[in-house]
């Protein structure tokens, strides 16, 4: 006998709980299904605005304060030898011009790091604008400063030139997106995976044979530090010193945005295998998780340095580049050509 129909009214506030009663009435329940780990994996960070800082100011003030007494102490050197003796005064003024070139030097590589991170930033803060709706002018534009970015580059002439060549056939912004994802980045990507697997499986090997904590330390994080300038370097260029410091920074936020920072029991079971990281020695443990940490500030700094959010790529996961690292065989021969490069 059927049930005569009947009318429904949904509560728009929450419309899940509404739907799990209707459901039920017919004697099904739908639940909502929980996420995967794997969803904890790179995802969009929106750009945070800068606001006034006290620390900035200080930092600020400092710098300026002792520049100042540098150049003083400079002059007044230079000053007391000039009169001593003219010859050594030429010599001190010639090693302060020397010096003055060099920081010239270094603080216009470090500016243009900065205004190379903070253009990729831009690239993808405006292409997660344009996906939540925009023009297709926009889109095609914003693919152009991608080839803008990635012109010098050898390994991406290939994806440059078909991108050159659909972007006439392209009428949506989505496709326009999808197309230079898969164009340009897409290779990139390929090479970012292979340098997190290689570190995080180094770092995994080391740190279970390393007969000493403070070794283990110090080379975790000359691993991280090294893995994050090779992503930042597949991406958007080799930072110095000072960009390192920042790409760290952005990295941690992510990871703590994100919830990225604690992998679990469940994270070691899907990664190791059910119940295995419980059968392991504890150092051959502590080695399987150090190598799991470092893959996630591998993906973490992946998601940073992207210029693109992930469109239709799928986003790397755990599984993907810490999978074997209880294995510890020879690292693959892609991998190792790209490690060397």
């Amino acid at each position: 006998m059927s049930k005569a129909p009947r009318a429904i009214r949904l509560d728009p506030a929450n419309p899940d709980t509404a739907m799990e009663e209707v459901v039920r009435g017919g004697g099904v329940a739908i639940l909502p299904e929980s996420e995967p780990i794997d969803a904890l994996e790179p995802a969009v960070v929106p750009v945070a605005r800068r606001r006034f800082s006290w620390g900035s100011l200080f930092v600020a003030g400092l710098s300026g304060f002792l520049a100042l007494a540098a150049g003083v102490w400079v002059e007044n050197t230079i000053t007391e030898l000039m009169r001593q003796n003219p010859a050594l005064g030429y010599a001190a003024l010639a090693c302060a011009a020397v010096a003055a070139v060099a920081l010239l030097a270094m603080l216009a590589r470090v500016l243009r790091d900065i205004l190379r991170e903070r253009k990729v930033e831009a690239l993808r803060l405006r292409a997660t604008e344009l996906l939540a709706g925009g023009t297709l002018d926009q889109a095609k534009a914003l693919a152009g400063d991608l080839l803008g970015l990635y012109k010098g580059r050898a390994q991406t002439a290939k994806g440059r030139a078909g991108l050159e060549e659909a972007l006439p056939q392209l009428f949506a912004p989505r496709d326009v997106l999808a197309v230079t994802e898969r164009s340009l980045l897409v290779p990139l990507d390929a090479q970012a995976q292979a340098q997190i697997a290689i570190a995080a499986r180094r770092v995994s090997l080391v740190t279970a044979v390393s007969p000493r904590a403070l070794v283990d330390v110090v080379f975790v994080l000359v691993a991280c530090a090294r893995l994050l300038r090779a992503i930042a370097g597949i991406y958007a260029g080799r930072p110095g010193t000072l960009g390192l410091l920042r790409l760290a920074r952005q990295v941690l936020n992510h990871l703590v945005l994100t919830g990225g920072i604690a992998a679990g029991d469940a994270v070691i079971q899907q990664v190791v295998g059910q119940g295995l990281a419980a059968r392991l020695s504890a150092k051959l443990g502590e080695g399987v998780i150090n190598g799991m940490l470092t893959a996630r500030i591998g993906l973490a700094a992946l998601a940073v340095c992207r210029p693109l959010p992930f469109i239709e790529a799928t986003p790397p996961t755990l599984a993907d580049v810490a999978g074997d690292l209880t294995s510890w065989g020879g690292v693959p021969e892609q991998a190792a050509g790209s490690n060397r490069e």
